[in-house]
């Protein structure tokens, strides 16, 4: 008697396929998965495919039960939950192999199947780029083959695969009709739980000494801009974002943001009118040109001329603004504002307080003090670098006096710890500098390498008025950017001398920007858009609703013609095989209507013995020509004249 734990005699091949499926949905996995599981992973599916080879026992239900509750503990104890995103993820992986483990029968296969799909779905939870997206697909085009292969084992794997091809192809169609007319919701393509948006990089609510440096190794982009109007100068693009006030001696920190309906700004000059595509950061705030004068609907305007959203940023955001690069804020000049921003903690760098105090004594007004403290930073020979050296309690004192080494950070900090020791109202602006263009679809890209922070302060007349520190002792930075501006020897990810790769580069960002804005930013207002070009204006669900039924019954209608055309309607095989019946049925021997033509030879042979070799080899033709992979017209011919010649 059969062990009923060994490894059932699934088709190899098919199950091979299967196994490689799992493997496929499971690779971009394996980046962020603990280690054990990773391990884990490998060892269950080394244990499957000895025992497929072997067709050794497969584990008991038992074993199985204990290691899914181990797996379960593993997961609370790496994630301390087993909820959320990760741990949710990390279960299912688990429980993919585990099945595959205990696979025995045809509905087991099925049971793998899906799991396979839906561990394949959570990849999007991850990243939603093309590399991802191909590498589904090809997980889905394997999987479907493995599923046909079990329902035809004998087939040869190319014909599995061309027919799990036609029918991804065959559903191709329909997916697109859903995909554009399926009423959009706003949001993300694929919703995250809160715990989705821990590792997203960017700029955050404090600046302390190396903060923002340690962005400049990023390659990553913070957000892309289309310009209607002509843009302006390398120099004159500052991306407004979080404003600091609060000092605690060494870090700067964003404060309580206050609405006001009041915000004024003086534009001089021709405005910018240009649209953001934002990645997703987790925060409020919106980058915006200095100073924009025109913003979303949905956004907001904060005391400090930041530009935020009612909610954090969790998706692709798309918005249009309008800015001006001259102009006046003189708003958030009250006694209360300008309090917050003349704080210093006691205790902290001596000597730049005995510095702005001199300036103080010396000088007649603020403006006086604000270009002394220009010239100071353009003729103390300051270095610009990604790897500042550490800095003590007092950081502001050794960045200006000792180490004279920073990034724009320590410039910016410093800068405004000297006004405010002289009694200038100031604060820093933190956010971007600059931007590169890509020649292949006109979008200027802005990464976070390009993040900078600057200096605000308070002039009466002018209101807030922008000083960058670092463009006055390394100017290069703001000319050029900081590819050109970081020492030599000191790593970037682009340094401009890389054509060859720039343009690679510029080509696959431009692909990545159409997915961006035509897949993954495909949100109600892209749709109405395309419906607008199609003809249809101010399209309700309903319309969208009988839109969508038409076109997917045309799609489906002439997939059904196209598939009865390649229907071999006058079958010379089948109708030969019919005549052969026929003369059967006129002789007593009729066939049943599930009987097989094997099934229903031998019964001829054994009711009529002296012509069995002859129904056998008609039987054995009509098999072979009606279900074979190829049919034969000298074989044809030949069943053609065997069934001419016999009588019963």
């Amino acid at each position: 008697m059969a062990d009923p734990r060994s490894a059932e005699s699934l088709p190899l091949l098919p199950f091979a396929t299967l196994i490689a499926g799992a493997t496929l949905t499971v690779a971009s996995h394996t980046l962020w998965l603990p280690y054990w599981v990773d391990a884990t992973a490998a060892a269950l599916l080394i244990w499957r495919a000895i025992a497929s080879i072997r067709g050794t026992a497969l584990p008991a239900r038992w074993l199985l039960v204990l290691l899914t509750f181990g797996g379960a503990i593993g997961v609370f104890f790496s994630y301390r939950t087993i909820m959320g995103r990760d741990p949710g993820v990390t279960m299912l992986v688990l429980l993919l192999f585990l099945k595959l483990l205990e696979t025995r029968a045809r509905r087991d296969v099925f049971v793998v199947a899906f799991l396979v799909y839906f561990v394949a779905l959570a990849n999007f939870f991850y990243s939603q780029s093309i590399p991802i997206a191909g590498l589904m697909l090809l997980t889905v085009f394997v999987t479907t083959t493995a599923l046909v292969g079990f329902s035809a084992p004998r087939r040869p794997v190319v014909d599995d695969l061309k027919t799990a091809g036609r029918m991804l192809a065959q559903a191709g169609p329909v997916m697109l009709l859903l995909f554009f007319l399926f009423p959009r919701v706003q949001g993300p393509l694929w919703g995250m739980p809160q715990d989705a948006y821990s590792g997203v990089t960017g700029l955050s609510e404090t600046m302390s000494p190396g903060s923002i440096s340690s962005l400049s190794l990023s390659d990553a982009i913070a957000f892309r801009v289309k310009f209607q109007t002509d843009p302006p100068a390398r120099a004159g693009l500052y991306w407004r974002g979080p404003v600091m006030s609060d000092f605690d001696g060494r870090s700067w920190r964003v404060g309580l943001p206050q609405l006001r309906r009041n915000m004024s700004v003086e534009a001089a000059g021709s405005p910018v009118d240009y649209e953001v595509t934002l990645e997703p950061h987790n925060r409020n705030w919106m980058f915006a040109l200095e100073m924009p004068t025109r913003i979303p609907p949905a956004a907001r305007l904060t005391s400090e001329y930041l530009v935020i959203s009612l909610t954090p940023v969790r998706s692709r955001m798309r918005y249009e603004m309008r800015s001006s690069p001259q102009f006046q804020a003189a708003s958030g000049g009250n006694p209360e504002d300008l309090a917050l921003t003349l704080r210093l903690p006691r205790g902290f760098n001596p000597r730049a307080l005995a510095l702005a105090g001199g300036w103080r004594e010396s000088l007649a007004d603020n403006a006086a003090i604000v270009r002394r403290g220009i010239e100071f930073f353009r003729g103390s020979r300051f270095e610009y670098t990604l790897e500042p050296p550490a800095l003590g309690q007092n950081s502001v004192d050794e960045f200006l006096f000792d180490t004279k080494q920073g990034f724009c950070e320590h410039f910016a900090s410093s800068f405004v710890f000297l006004m405010r020791a002289a009694g200038v109202p100031a604060r820093v602006v933190t956010g971007y500098q600059g931007g590169d263009t890509n020649p292949v679809d006109g979008y200027m890209v802005v990464r976070q390498a390009d993040a900078h922070a600057w200096a605000e302060v308070w002039l009466a007349g002018n209101g807030w008025t922008r000083v960058d520190p670092t463009a006055a002792a390394i100017p290069v930075r703001v000319e050029l950017g900081i590819t050109a501006a970081a020492p030599a020897g000191q790593s970037l990810l682009m340094r401009a001398n890389l054509n060859w790769l720039k343009g690679l580069r510029n080509n696959w960002e431009a692909l990545t920007n159409q997915w961006n804005q035509w897949v993954l930013g495909y949100n109600p207002d892209r749709q109405r858009e395309m419906l607008s070009w199609l003809g249809v204006q101010q399209p309700s669900w309903q319309t969208m609703t009988v839109m969508l039924f038409w076109s997917v019954a045309g799609v489906l209608l002439l997939t059904a013609l196209w598939l009865l055309r390649g229907m071999r309607r006058d079958d010379p095989v089948q109708r030969a095989w019919s005549r052969f019946c026929d003369k059967l049925a006129r002789g007593g021997l009729v066939r049943s209507r599930a009987e097989g033509p094997l099934d229903y030879a031998s019964r001829v042979a054994r009711a009529l013995p002296a012509r069995e070799d002859a129904v056998r080899a008609i039987a054995a033709l009509y098999v072979d020509q009606r279900y074979g992979p190829d049919t034969d017209a000298r074989s044809i011919a030949r069943l053609k004249h065997l069934i001419r010649e016999f009588s019963p």
